[in-house]
């Protein structure tokens, strides 16, 4: 079966493209492909896994060649897939959590006229990001990479007809653009330092490269993880991406998209570990989106856009234990995968709110949702303490061991990194408490046209699932170490340090501050009355609802600058460069013009010109015999 998880990427594939093709015709059928097609990838899957499960640790590698792909120059280069620990740990998340967004959004999808081409859509994003987790070299994973982005774009801007939603397809497109420049060049860097692009060539010519080679390559590979993954410089465009459906929010947030760029710096070891800088970078990227996207989520009324801010700074703790090194590596990706239950499971709970309240968004004309939706309170609220990090829920299990290892080191490193990891705890237990408390508890605060009633089972039951997995998963694979085990022929075996402060202490310190922040949350939005309107604020807390302006700063510091630099470059163009050229082709054409005016036609004009050149002969024959 490892020999055929190609079938993982071609699957899916081939249903989105006999969806597209097969037109309005497969309108009645189509959704059922498309969710047909991701079960039997989580199949395939399984099988793989349970196939690995039963292999010696060190040959848990396994390398299918599938055709000779690239052959020029010194560049050869096949296509092949890596199905590794890694790997099968990502196929195993997208395919699971793909299959349930595809169920649930049988019945989110049910009255669009177009929920046949939906559902390509859905298969392509799958086929794309498996496509990218499985490739065995970062050519092949580009190729994943950009058809990622290229899903996400038409996804995100399903509803085009809307202006608004349009323009956010574009902003996550363009955004993403800029950081896949980062992995071009990452590679290019890559073929000159090590003739090759495969991750074997890659790694093992790490040894023998410098650090200024590998730093380099560090921080572009850094580059493409920030836009793919929406961290801080390249985070603008996840908040306007929730103009998607909602299943579409679920898929990018929990189990594709914007954990690629985790992916790609945990796959990317080596070269990080032979880059210390370049890493430190990874980890201040980390700690700066965490904290970002905790403060911009405190201030969201949008149910959707407040969940972006919380994938963000999740994201961010991510990216924070990927650049502590191996002793973080391992928990990256299993927070990874404890976020992905999760934070699916919130998504898909978002869109039966919406599904019970027109397609309301704003929070604050929510409250006591719970009596009407009792299903979807539960599995929210499982959710809500998982990621909280309350025991004994999964992101206890995940994120508290993030938060534990950021105060491993020495210097100022453990108690920066450290004190921000902890004090985001609190944060995330504010937002995600008001979010909670805002929109299921209090008074009712609907209009007279909103009737809440819960969703379809249909819609239901995935969110029991991701429920469930919300509420053990964490359990289950920290129990033994089972998990940092598994990663270990990937990631290594960490020997660390003690951290900074005792284990005890740390576990202390974030639930009271996740306590503090969720019983203030209760305080403030729970048990007092929710304003129908956004109150008057201080600076901070409109700079908070603005995104801390980052739209504004990118069209001061990239936008308009770009602009004059390019109405500066078409005039040059026109002036300087056309300008010549039109000059000199006008200069001909003038001398020319003036040139057939000697040409008359009369006798007497042509004999008084022979004359002329007669005279001046003869002129200058005599000065030339003097």
């Amino acid at each position: 079966m490892l020999d055929l998880t190609w079938l993982l990427i071609a699957v899916p594939l081939a249903s989105a493209f006999v969806l597209l093709l097969a037109g309005k015709r497969a309108n009645p059928w189509g959704h059922w492909l498309g969710v047909a097609a991701s079960s039997a990838g989580f199949v395939v899957a399984l099988i793989a896994f349970l196939q690995m499960l039963g292999l010696d640790e060190h040959h848990r590698s396994h390398a299918v060649e599938l055709f000779s792909w690239i052959n020029t120059g010194d560049l050869n280069l096949s296509a092949g897939l890596l199905v590794d620990p890694l790997s099968m740990t990502f196929v195993l998340l997208v395919t699971f959590v793909g299959t349930l967004i595809h169920i649930y959004a049988v019945g989110y999808m049910e009255h669009d006229p177009d929920r046949r081409r939906f559902f390509a859509y859905l298969n392509l994003f799958i086929a794309a990001m498996l496509l990218l987790v499985l490739a065995d070299s970062y050519l092949l994973l580009f190729v994943g990479w950009e058809g990622v982005g290229l899903a996400s774009y038409l996804l995100i801007g399903f509803w085009n007809y809307r202006n608004d939603y349009a323009t956010a397809a574009n902003k996550a497109f363009i955004v993403n653009r800029i950081g896949d420049l980062g992995l071009i060049f990452a590679m290019g860097l890559m073929f000159t330092a090590f003739g090759g692009v495969d991750f074997a060539t890659v790694f093992a010519g790490v040894e023998n490269a410098s650090t200024a080679q590998l730093t380099a390559i560090g921080l572009t590979l850094l580059l493409a993880a920030c836009g793919k993954s929406a961290q801080f410089p390249l985070q603008s465009w996840l908040g306007d991406a929730m103009a998607g459906p909602t299943p579409v929010s679920a898929l990018i947030h929990a189990a594709t998209m914007v954990t690629a760029g985790v992916y790609l710096i945990v796959r990317s070891a080596p070269v990080f570990e032979g880059a210390p800088n370049a890493q430190l970078v990874v980890a201040i990227v980390g700690a700066v989106t965490l904290t970002f996207g905790a403060i911009v989520g405190m201030a969201k009324d949008d149910i959707k856009k407040a969940l972006a801010a919380s994938t963000m700074s999740q994201i961010g703790y991510m990216m924070l234990a990927a650049g502590l090194g191996p002793v973080g590596y391992a928990f990256a990706i299993f927070h990874l995968v404890t976020h992905g239950f999760f934070k699916a499971g919130m998504f898909l709970g978002a869109g039966s709110v919406m599904h019970g309240m027109n397609d309301q968004v704003d929070m604050r004309r929510f409250g006591a949702l719970r009596t009407a939706m009792v299903v979807t309170w539960v599995t929210f609220g499982l959710g809500w303490l998982a990621i909280l990090g309350i025991p004994p829920f999964s992101g206890f299990f995940s994120k508290d061991k993030i938060i534990e290892a950021a105060f491993i080191g020495e210097g100022w490193q453990p108690w920066v990194f450290g004190l921000t990891a902890l004090i985001g705890a609190g944060l995330t237990a504010f937002y995600m408490s008001r979010l909670f408390f805002m929109t299921f508890h209090g008074k009712a605060r609907w209009t007279e046209e909103q009737h809440p009633h819960e969703s379809p089972a249909i819609m239901t039951a995935p969110m029991i699932v991701l429920a469930v997995g919300s509420a053990f998963l964490g359990l289950i694979l920290a129990s033994g170490d089972r998990f940092v085990t598994w990663l270990e022929p990937v990631t290594g075996h960490a020997e660390h340090g003690e951290p900074v402060l005792s284990v005890p202490v740390i576990t202390v310190s974030t639930l009271v501050l996740v306590l503090l922040g969720a019983g203030y949350a209760w305080l403030k939005y729970g048990k007092a009355d929710v304003p129908l309107t956004a109150p008057a604020a201080s600076l901070a807390t409109i700079a908070a609802r603005n995104d801390l302006f980052q739209d504004s700063v990118n069209r001061a510091v990239l936008e308009r600058p770009g602009t004059h630099l390019t109405r500066t470059l078409v005039y040059m163009d026109a002036a300087v460069v056309d300008g010549a050229v039109n000059g000199t082709g006008g200069g001909t054409a003038k001398t020319g013009e003036a040139l057939t005016k000697l040409q008359s036609g009369k006798v007497r004009s042509y004999a008084l010109i022979m004359a002329t050149g007669v005279l001046l002969i003869a002129f200058f024959a005599v000065i030339g015999g003097k």
